[in-house]
């Protein structure tokens, strides 16, 4: 193959032959020029256009992209404080359900109601076909955040209603409880029969007759004497005619005297508990044999114990 050059430099045109492996040699070199020629120029051009796209478009897409990045991250801020307002919304919902049971519990007890009839430590049985519910969302399906935390305000609301309306139902049977635990009520003796009535009676050591200002019980030296009542004990000693006795205020203008012991079980300041054994009985004082005279005083007035006896087999 001959190549024919032209240059100013070469004067007249020169010709080259190229045969064999210097023709292929020649080819390869030529082909390979253009070759770089072209990739760089392509990429030169695609530095500049971005493959179509401008720069000016490129940075607008990074612009947009930082935005949708900071929104989503807002809204990811946004869901978590939802949630943790959610979360401590329900802890405090929670707490409130545990005092509720706890009181739903005292209360059950202060009325003495069944243990089967209402049970706060089990949850309520419940039953009943499932059906779609207003607006055609059924049960189970997804509710929204803020329907969420309406329907929570709502439920802390009633919560509310409930948990003033055990309170005062919580005081009335306390105020209950109170008023038959410190009104006198019941014998004072466990045995023994009454020898002498509240009223006029034959005294029996003139023969004359003379008030009797309480109840007597005839016994066993050493028998349990019991407080009728809550109180507490104001009197515990020697008293003229008495002999030694126990006195218990009981609040509401009740007091109970309980005289003639052998000894007493508590002094003066004690609290006394009903049913609590306050002495034990003898003959001390005024008395003919072993014996409890029963004394209930009002208002500082003695008033018969026999209606405060009878009260309690009601």
């Amino acid at each position: 193959m001959n190549v024919v050059i032209f240059g100013k430099g070469y004067g007249s045109p020169r010709q080259v032959n190229l045969t064999g492996i210097r023709a292929g040699l020649s080819v390869a070199v030529i082909v390979g020029l253009i070759t770089s020629v072209g990739f760089l120029v392509g990429a030169w051009h695609a530095s500049l256009t971005g493959s179509g796209v401008s720069v000016g478009e490129l940075e607008g897409l990074n612009s947009e992209l930082q935005e949708q990045r900071a929104s989503i991250h807002t809204i990811r801020q946004e869901n978590e404080d939802t949630l943790d307002a959610l979360s401590i919304r329900i802890a405090q919902m929670n707490a409130r359900m545990i005092r509720l049971d706890a009181l739903g519990r005292r209360l059950t007890d202060m009325a003495e109601i069944d243990d089967g009839e209402f049970d706060f430590d089990t949850h309520p049985a419940m039953g009943g076909p499932e059906e779609p519910v207003a607006g055609g969302m059924v049960a189970g399906s997804n509710v929204a955040v803020p329907e969420m935390l309406d329907a929570m305000n709502t439920f802390s609301a009633r919560l509310d209603n409930r948990e003033a309306q055990l309170d005062v139902l919580e005081g009335v049977l306390m105020n209950q409880n109170l008023k038959e635990r410190v009104y006198p009520q019941g014998r004072p003796v466990g045995s023994g029969w009454i020898s002498s009535y509240f009223g006029t009676r034959t005294d029996p050591f003139t023969g004359k007759a003379a008030n009797h200002t309480g109840i007597d019980f005839a016994g066993k030296n050493g028998a349990e004497i019991v407080a009728v009542a809550d109180g507490v004990t104001t009197w515990s000693g020697d008293r003229y005619g008495y002999g030694i006795m126990v006195e218990i205020n009981h609040g509401n203008g009740y007091s109970t005297r309980y005289a003639h012991n052998s000894e007493n079980l508590v002094s003066v300041g004690d609290e006394v508990k009903k049913g609590q054994v306050v002495s034990l009985m003898g003959e001390t004082g005024r008395a003919t044999g072993p014996n409890l005279h029963f004394e209930v005083l009002h208002n500082g007035s003695r008033v018969n114990p026999v209606r405060f006896i009878r009260d309690s087999s009601k």
